[in-house]
């Protein structure tokens, strides 16, 4: 039998920690009843047809990966305003997130607690980067934005994880509708679609 990846072997066991139900559960009925269903459809990508979160995820990623590359080229106000920048936009992808993992269950609800508690913690590692860089202590700004960086990495690792390994948000029904002679029938698991090879 092939020896596990280390990385899978953690998600493996993220999948099976059943002791964060009771907590997931608790937060899925608060975000149930908090967003109103326009502000599920909107946040939930219904007007492009797919996610909004992909879309929005690069936003936070892309500012907060440049803040850094500033860093280190001594761009000090760049950085800052980037930094503030990828807070800000962090925001409204956290909100798309959390539609997306409201209607999940089971190992991908867990999963996808764990990669939001991971990314709103490098949030708040950023945010304080930000203040740290406004009050002029640069280097202890530049150590919270590897720090934030770092927490960052996991948390998209895990969006992966959940994207292509469990297969959250992921609906081949419309494609294989418009394109009959692309698969095989398609079944829902979990609130996905999966095309099974061609019969």
């Amino acid at each position: 039998m092939p020896t596990m990846p280390p990385v899978q072997a953690v998600a493996d066991r993220i999948e099976k920690a059943e002791a964060v139900d009771g907590v997931a559960s608790r937060l899925q009925n608060l975000l149930r009843r908090a967003l109103p269903p326009a502000a599920t459809d909107m946040l939930g990508g219904e007007p492009l047809g797919h996610p909004l979160h992909p879309l929005l995820v690069v936003l936070p990623i892309g500012a907060w990966g440049s803040a850094s590359v500033l860093d280190l080229l001594g761009e000090q106000t760049a950085a800052r305003k980037l930094t503030a920048f990828g807070c800000a936009a962090a925001l409204p992808t956290a909100a798309s997130g959390a539609v997306d993992w409201a209607s999940t269950s089971g190992p991908q609800r867990r999963t996808g607690l764990v990669h939001a508690s991971l990314n709103y913690a490098a949030l708040t590692t950023y945010f304080a980067s930000w203040r740290a860089r406004r009050r002029g202590r640069r280097v202890t700004g530049s150590l919270l934005s590897m720090a934030g960086f770092g927490l960052l990495t996991a948390g998209g690792w895990l969006g992966g994880h959940l994207a292509y390994s469990q297969g959250v948000g992921v609906d081949t029904e419309e494609f294989r509708q418009r394109n009959p002679g692309s698969g095989g029938p398609a079944h829902a698991t979990d609130g996905m679609v999966v095309v099974e090879p061609g019969t």
